[in-house]
């Protein structure tokens, strides 16, 4: 916004909020010595003049932002949870963050939406960025984390034990006597992706049971994608007792096709997914999935790009945080072996 066709200045922010010039800086730069209150008027200020400038102006004096950028392709229950993690991490330490998402929930993956997103956030507006889900690799003049890279990535990265995590679930649907279990895969790029189709083909090989590659159907991680995918499997006339969907949106999608289709779960129908986001708690029945701490995701990509921003990251070039199955009430003994 500007004021009279001029940009907005400090003198201006400082005219509305009622306060110093000195005040509005010390607010903008986060330093100490200003009352809850001033700030406040200062920030009401800032947001009714629009005062978005002063981060460029800042870095351009300083050579630094203090704010780091959190880029994603969109907003899911997943991406929630990441930022509940970054969030905390950056809690008391000075520095601020944008986030930067494509308007469409869920929309399509065009080759190259992070290096566009990252070209709009780096250097005079953020000291570093955090990319989930990148489809690949990244180049970047700043420093970057990726939470589940793309397959081969080399940037600093946070993941889970996806390989162990597909293991369990398939291992455990294998245990209630399950033989024909699908597996809706994810973004094909993703590291992530493989390594859940790799631990459900090995999971299966371990028990003696071939993978069939008619019950593999690949999806993208997108809910919507789902649909079609398990409507093919439910059609067929040897249709699988039990589906492992590589998310939780993907399963829980899972789920509502298979009551519309009149199959009960469990009882005609076992499901299981992976994330544990908080509305498969609440899915009815409850979603069977795998736990890797999506919140925790967010909170150590969060640690490691503030050391990486100020120079101070002596860790592994990729975090890998453990899974854990979750067993809830979608899954169950299929009916010819109850």
């Amino acid at each position: 916004m500007a004021l009279g066709g001029s940009p907005v200045t400090m003198s201006d922010v400082a005219r509305l909020a009622g306060v110093s010039t000195t005040t509005v800086s010390r607010v903008v730069n986060g330093r100490y010595g200003v009352s809850a209150h001033t700030i406040a008027q200062v920030r009401s200020a800032i947001e009714r003049l629009g005062y978005e400038s002063s981060l460029v102006a800042t870095s351009l004096r300083r050579s630094r932002t203090d704010v780091l950028g959190l880029v994603t392709h969109s907003f899911q229950s997943y991406t929630a949870e990441v930022l509940k993690g970054v969030m905390d991490a950056l809690s008391r330490s000075g520095l601020d963050l944008i986030i930067y998402a494509d308007s469409d929930l869920y929309g399509t993956y065009a080759e190259g939406w992070e290096q566009r997103h990252l070209a709009r956030l780096a250097g005079t507006l953020t000291d570093g960025c955090i990319v989930v889900t990148p489809s690949g690799e990244i180049r970047s003049g700043i420093p970057v984390v990726a939470i589940d890279p793309a397959k081969d990535s080399q940037v600093p990265s946070v993941t889970a034990a996806n390989f162990e995590g597909a293991t369990a679930v398939v291992e455990h649907l294998l245990g209630l006597g399950h033989r024909r279990i699908a597996f809706i895969a994810g973004r094909a790029e993703l590291a992530a992706s493989w390594s859940r189709e790799e631990g459900y083909r090995k999971a299966l090989a371990r028990a003696g049971v071939p993978a069939d590659p008619s019950l593999i159907a690949q999806g993208d991680f997108n809910p919507d994608s789902a649909a079609p995918l398990a409507r093919a499997l439910l059609a067929r006339p040897d249709r699988p007792t039990a589906i492992f969907a590589a998310n939780d949106g993907m399963a829980l999608k899972t789920l509502e096709v298979a009551k519309e289709l009149g199959l009960s779960v469990p009882g005609d129908l076992s499901i299981a997914g992976f994330d544990d986001i908080p509305e498969s708690a609440l899915a009815q029945p409850g979603l069977t999935t795998v736990d890797q701490s999506v919140y925790r995701l967010g909170l150590e990509a969060a640690r490691m790009l503030k050391a990486l921003v100020r120079g101070g990251w002596d860790g592994p070039g990729q975090i890998v945080l453990p899974t854990r199955l979750i067993v809830r009430g979608s899954t169950a003994p299929p009916r010819s072996a109850m």
